[in-house]
């Protein structure tokens, strides 16, 4: 049964009994589920493509009627009396106008778009008449919710779906969540209701509608998506995945290495961009059984290059897609692999800017105790001043800092990274410690 904008029910005539029925037919045996087969007959009988129909809020895929009648013995077909179940679903055409139908001319003659009160089945129409009260308008709304759920540093928490027969977008890194039910009171609802089933534990403590997704179901027809975003900043490992393969945080910048599911990448780059971080991400480290005491948190080390130059410092100002503060000031930095921190940043210094730095000549002018929120994991940065070194500051990553300039120690560029501020602001008071974050 297919419902327009107007509230009209699309009726083809049956050449064989002359009567203006919804179209419908018999289930074949490749079809998937009752529901698939209503699509494939409605969309051979009418001419219409699966994705010219979504469901309704109303119904979702749940029939909306079951009418059941006797059908006489066919001793010419070999079939006995038996009882013949017309299994009802009801569908919204997404688009504004109806599209043009074109029929199945052996079988139909002619088609008509039919108001709820003329619906020539007394059952159908009785409930559409009850179901428009309740919305039935034939206006295509969300009927599934995601979360886009992110750590404020950058991160995206992606869900790798089962690579199953029958699966909707199998084996593609997506966004958490599912279809509405029809206990649901909200999408909101829905949406809390499928972390607690895929995701016990997962609980983000805002949820605020972001957009509307287009997506594609298993039988081809239109779903639209209300994507929800919410921050969260666990550690994706121990959530207890209840469904699909694995659960895992990625940054933008890996986006187009993953194999996600339509739109995603455009929508989390939107999401990013709109909401700019100034927040490092977490490091998922955790001590190992035995390796330290319990209740032993790891702080995550970064180094960092005060290079001074006639009473000026270097600064890089971050690319607006970088992971961590895009469009912001910042000094030269990186994070530890294997190695002493002087190495790690002389490394650092090669290739971020081609600068050349004997690690022997780094000294450590300055260390900044930091956390960005409770709960968050804390962070150890370095800042080491070279006694020598060469070469020119040189953009070799464009992808994360778009210059490198010279700045007034005493009148330090807006917006900055708070913590470097702070450091280069000890350095010149002479003092080589500083916290930031902490409560007191």
């Amino acid at each position: 049964m297919v419902i327009d904008r107007d509230r009209r029910v699309l009726h083809i005539g049956h050449r064989v009994t002359g009567l203006l029925l919804c179209p419908g037919g018999h289930v074949e045996a490749g079809d998937r589920t009752l529901l698939a087969a209503a699509v494939r007959e409605v969309c051979e009988e009418a001419g219409l493509r699966p994705g010219d129909l979504c469901l309704t809020p109303q119904f979702l895929d749940e029939p909306i009627d079951v009418d059941v009648h006797d059908i006489d013995a066919n001793p010419a077909k070999g079939e006995p009396a038996h009882q013949h179940f017309d299994v009802r679903f009801a569908f919204y055409l997404t688009d504004e106008q109806p599209p043009a139908l074109d029929l199945q001319g052996k079988e139909v003659a002619g088609a008509q778009w039919l108001p709820y009160a003329d619906v020539r089945s007394p059952t159908l129409r009785a409930k559409l008449l009850a179901a428009e009260a309740d919305g039935l308008d034939g206006r295509p709304e969300p009927v599934s919710a995601n979360a886009l759920i992110h750590d404020g540093a950058g991160r995206y928490l992606l869900h790798l779906r089962d690579d199953r027969e029958g699966m909707w977008e199998p084996w593609v890194l997506a966004l958490v969540g599912g279809k509405r039910s029809r206990d649901d009171a909200s999408l909101e609802a829905t949406l809390r209701r499928e972390l607690a089933e895929e995701v016990p534990g997962l609980e983000p403590a805002e949820l605020v509608p972001f957009a509307v997704q287009e997506a594609t179901s298993v039988d081809g027809l239109a779903v639209p998506i209300s994507v929800y975003a919410g921050r969260w900043s666990g550690d994706a490992e121990a959530v207890d995945l209840r469904e699909g393969v694995l659960l895992k945080w990625f940054t933008v910048d890996t986006l187009d290495r993953l194999r996600l599911s339509p739109g995603l990448g455009d929508l989390i780059r939107r999401h990013a961009a709109e909401h700019p971080t100034v927040e490092e991400p977490p490091d998922a480290a955790r001590p190992l059984p035995g390796e330290a005491p319990a209740g032993t948190v790891l702080h995550v080390v970064g180094v960092h290059l005060h290079l001074e130059q006639d009473g000026k410092v270097l600064l890089g100002l971050r690319h607006p897609d970088s992971a961590y503060a895009g469009r912001m000031w910042h000094a030269l930095a990186g994070h530890l692999e294997a190695e002493a921190a002087t190495a790690g940043l002389a490394r650092e210094a090669y290739e971020e800017a081609r600068l050349i730095i004997d690690p022997a000549d780094l000294e450590l002018v300055h260390t900044v105790h930091t956390v960005d929120r409770p709960g968050a994991r804390p962070r150890i940065q370095l800042f080491f001043r070279p006694r020598h070194w060469e070469g020119t500051p040189e953009v070799r990553e464009p992808d994360r800092c778009l210059a490198w300039e010279w700045w007034d120690a005493k009148d330090l560029p807006e917006p900055i990274v708070p913590y470097t501020r702070v450091a280069i602001e000890g350095i010149r008071a002479g003092r080589s410690y500083s916290e930031l974050g902490w409560e007191r």
